[in-house]
Order: C-alpha cells, then sequence, then structure tokens
C-alpha cells in the first residue's frame, strides 16, 4: 500500500510537470493579467482617472451663461437654489461650490446657487390705523416703497385712513411684487365745514359708499341681516346717524366723521320716495319690531320730559 501512495504521486508529477501544461498555465496566467489591466485601463479612460480641471469663476454671471460656460469646460451643473437679493441683478449666479480656481476631476458637479429671474410676490402688510411714521416703516421693513402719501378729513388725525397700489385700495394679505408702491391715505382730522347729514336709505352699499367718498365720510361699519351675502348689492335701509332726528331737526356732519350702515338684501317696505320724506321712509323701512321699541323708548322719553316740565312749573308756582 505505501508503495502504490509514491507510485500515484510520481505519476501526478510527472503530469504537472510535463510541457504542454505549463505552456498552458502560463497562457492562463497571461490573459488574466491582461484582462486585469485592460479593465483598469478602460475604467481610467472612461472615468478620466487622473485629470483635472479647474473649476471657472461664474458668480455675478447670467444663470444661462454661466450654466453653458461650466459645460463646455467638462462639468455638471446643478442649480441647487434660487433665492431673491435686493442688491443684485435679478438671474445672476450668486454661490458656486466648489469655489472658483479649485481643482477637481473632469465631470464634478458643480452647485449654483441664483438671484431670482423675477422679483417674488410677498404680502401687503395692515396699515390703517398706523400713524404715518410707523406705515413708513412697516412698509419699508417688509421690502416695500413708500409710493405718494395724501391727507383727507378724517377724526383719524395723523393716522392710515387707507392703503392703496396702482390708485386701487388693497387689503392687508394680498401678494404684490417685492419693491412695489403703496400710496398712503392720512387722516387730516376733522373739517370746520358742517353739511346736513347724507341720506342712504334706499341705496345699495356701492351706491352709499359713493355717496361717502363724495362727501369725504367715511364708512364705519355695516350691520348685515341674516342671510344677507351679496353685500355690495344689498340695501340700506337704516344709517347712522340718520339724516334727520327724531323731531325732524336737521342733523349736521362734518367731512371727516364716520357713518354706519344697516343692510338687508332685499327692501323692507316698498315706497314712493318721492312722496315721504326721508324720516318717514327710514319708519318704513325698518323692521317692525325695531320699530315698536323706538317708539316705546320714544314715548318714555316724551313722558319723561313732560313730568319734568311739570315738575319746573309746580316748582315755579310755589315760587
Amino acid at each position: 500500500a505505501p508503495n502504490n501512495s509514491k507510485l500515484k504521486l510520481f505519476t501526478l508529477f510527472k503530469f504537472i510537470t510535463r510541457r504542454h501544461f505549463l505552456w498552458n498555465a502560463l497562457v492562463a496566467i497571461l490573459l488574466t493579467t491582461g484582462l486585469i489591466f485592460g479593465t483598469l485601463k478602460l475604467l481610467g479612460i472612461m472615468t478620466k482617472h487622473g485629470q483635472i480641471l479647474t473649476v471657472p469663476k461664474v458668480i455675478n454671471t447670467n444663470t444661462v451663461a454661466a450654466i453653458k460656460l461650466l459645460e463646455s469646460k467638462g462639468f455638471e451643473v446643478l442649480v441647487q437654489d434660487s433665492v431673491y437679493t435686493d442688491t443684485a441683478k435679478l438671474g445672476i449666479v450668486l454661490k458656486q461650490f466648489p469655489e472658483a480656481n479649485s481643482t477637481v476631476k473632469v465631470n464634478r458637479l458643480v452647485l449654483l446657487t441664483v438671484n431670482r429671474v423675477t422679483l417674488p410676490n410677498i404680502d401687503v402688510p395692515n396699515l390703517v390705523s398706523k400713524s404715518k411714521e410707523y406705515a413708513i416703516e412697516i412698509i419699508l421693513r417688509s421690502h416695500f416703497k413708500v409710493g405718494d402719501t395724501t391727507f383727507k378729513p378724517s377724526y383719524m388725525m395723523g393716522a392710515v385712513i387707507a392703503q392703496k397700489y396702482n390708485g386701487v385700495e388693497i387689503k392687508p394679505g394680498t401678494k404684490i411684487p417685492w419693491g412695489s408702491k403703496i400710496d398712503l391715505e392720512i387722516g387730516a382730522g376733522l373739517s370746520d365745514v358742517q353739511f346736513q347729514v347724507p341720506s342712504l336709505i334706499g341705496l345699495t352699499v356701492t351706491a352709499a359708499k359713493e355717496i361717502l367718498l363724495q362727501n369725504n365720510l367715511l364708512l364705519a361699519s355695516i350691520i348685515s341681516d341674516p342671510g344677507t351675502t351679496d353685500t355690495a348689492n344689498a340695501y340700506v335701509y337704516k344709517q347712522n346717524p340718520p339724516r334727520e332726528n327724531e323731531d325732524r331737526s336737521v342733523n349736521y356732519i362734518r367731512q371727516g366723521q364716520v357713518m354706519d350702515m344697516w343692510v338687508s338684501s332685499t327692501m323692507r317696505v316698498v315706497v314712493d320716495t318721492t312722496t315721504l320724506d326721508v324720516g318717514e321712509f327710514e319708519d318704513q323701512a325698518m323692521d317692525p319690531k325695531e320699530k315698536a321699541d323706538r317708539d316705546k323708548e320714544k314715548r318714555q322719553k316724551d313722558k319723561a320730559a313732560k313730568e319734568k316740565t311739570n315738575k319746573e312749573m309746580e316748582k315755579a308756582k310755589k315760587d
């Protein structure tokens, strides 16, 4: 058995040392080495291993032109952020990474932060009731500009009574372009001139507002009846102050004062306004319960006034 083992080992050694086996093994080694070398070489070519480029400066350059330049130099480009800076031109590169003159591999990604091409829209602040100085401060702090400043009669002396954009009143929260001009109307106090309170009864809210505007009067509030949705086309059936007092004496008002309106989607009572004065029209347009309450209050006042008069007369007799 030991001799057979030695014989097998000897036979295997002779087979391995035969010329054609050594030759095949050598060829296999060379092919493997060549394949590995070729693969590495190919990878180097594909990735441009060892090749470097200098990143050009594109800050303050037009974004489109900057992207074309970087791509022509063998870089990939990604705009990672678009912001707005009012001290820089629109549509230019603000930041780049890697920085200019950095040496990087070909096909390296360059990240850009650019200034917006158009102005962003931002919310209009609430300036009404603010003092003129504070309103101007808010405008500038909100990235807007102060437009025209005009003065109109108003009890809100020195305060903003209206804010406008392009000549039209604008509500807080409305979005307009950054840097837009906001015009201000400032209260100049009440006028010394008195005139009879205008009648708004029977008018739509839109028409009533026009009357107030023509007389330099301000609208304090609109009290709508339940179910009134289209306020602009609702009808005024009560106003404060009224055109005439309860004793039918003329009621006066000055420019800059305010008025309230009670409105309904339909007229309370259809009447011929040519045959009724304003006081009568207000009475007929009034809700029955409200009219009853007012009449009761009037009777109580008349009773109190009568009792007072009687007491004064009795006192005078005793004296």
